[in-house]
């Protein structure tokens, strides 16, 4: 049996986009949900596309959108690779999904949560967690948290099964996640045991795609693979743009730095001149500190 990995954007799709039952159990699993009343019992899809009211506005897309019987909002997606604008694109995406809620009079209660959940096949931060949860809060005292967006990343690449204090779906969602791809042969008996990641599995079976099909997911990860080695290129040539424009500042710094400390020396020889000659004219060291600034021992000194 031979699989395809869950993380391109066809199986990811086809596996939470297709399937209530799954998306739910992947939410609860992955989502800070922190008591039962709070689980997710039904879903129902929302279009993916976050169209504005003015069509002169932004559109934008997302992997998975769905809502519950609250009303709340979940969006979840699977970002292959980490940019610098992608934290400004999941702000973008969970308000707009926010603020669409509300007709035009409707009041401000009846908004409900957003929950964007972001799956990244990448690292983006020096912390050794691999469970990245954002919420707004106040900072300087009371830490009380304004309801309505939450941001959950998960950096998939530092996700290892020894994280003992996870959840169990937790830990068997991410190892679906992580583990299972094109070399895989013998899905882990643990991974099949459970029902809901069983399916799951079944959805991953190459020959439940069309030829068709077939041919796009492996044009979706040639189309990664150029983009991975363009954003090396950039980084590697950026580094080494900010390496030669280090080497020029610190010239200039340094030739600046020169000239200043050059003058500061002339200034002060210059001091020491005029002190020198006003204490041959029999001038009072305390008219000499007064005119050139210099100190009484300097002047002692001469």
């Amino acid at each position: 049996m031979r699989y395809l990995s869950p993380k391109a954007d066809l199986t990811f799709k086809k596996v939470f986009g297709e399937h209530p039952d799954l998306i739910i159990s992947f939410l609860n699993a992955l989502l800070p949900l922190d008591t039962p009343e709070e689980e997710i019992t039904w879903v129902e899809y929302l279009n993916p596309e976050l169209v504005p009211q003015n069509p002169l506005r932004k559109d934008s897309t997302v992997d998975v959108r769905c809502k519950d019987r609250l009303g709340r909002q979940f969006i979840v997606e699977m970002q292959m690779m980490w940019t610098s604008a992608y934290k400004q694109r999941v702000l973008f995406n969970a308000s707009k999904a926010y603020v669409s809620q509300l007709e035009k009079g409707g009041d401000y209660e009846l908004l409900q949560p957003v929950y964007s959940l972001n799956l990244v096949n990448d690292t983006f931060s020096d912390s050794e967690r691999y469970y990245h949860d954002f919420r707004i809060v106040e900072v300087a005292d009371t830490h009380e948290v304004i309801e309505g967006l939450r941001f959950i990343f998960v950096e998939l690449p530092k996700f290892t099964p020894r994280n003992y204090g996870d959840k169990k779906m937790k830990v068997l969602w991410l190892r679906f996640l992580t583990e299972i791809n094109e070399h895989t042969r013998e899905v882990p008996e643990e991974l099949l045991a459970n029902p809901e990641i069983h399916k799951a599995v079944t959805q991953l079976e190459e020959s439940a795609f069309t030829e068709g099909q077939l041919l796009g997911y492996e044009k979706f990860w040639d189309m990664v693979s150029t983009a991975k080695m363009q954003i090396s290129s950039s980084r590697r040539e950026g580094m080494e743009e900010g390496f030669e424009k280090g080497i020029e500042k610190g010239l200039e710094e340094g030739h600046k730095k020169g000239m200043e400390e050059g003058l500061e020396k002339g200034r002060y020889e210059e001091r020491l001149a005029n002190a020198h000659n006003l204490k041959q004219l029999g001038v009072s060291v305390e008219i000499i500190t007064q005119a050139t600034g210099l100190s009484a021992m300097e002047i002692e000194e001469l």
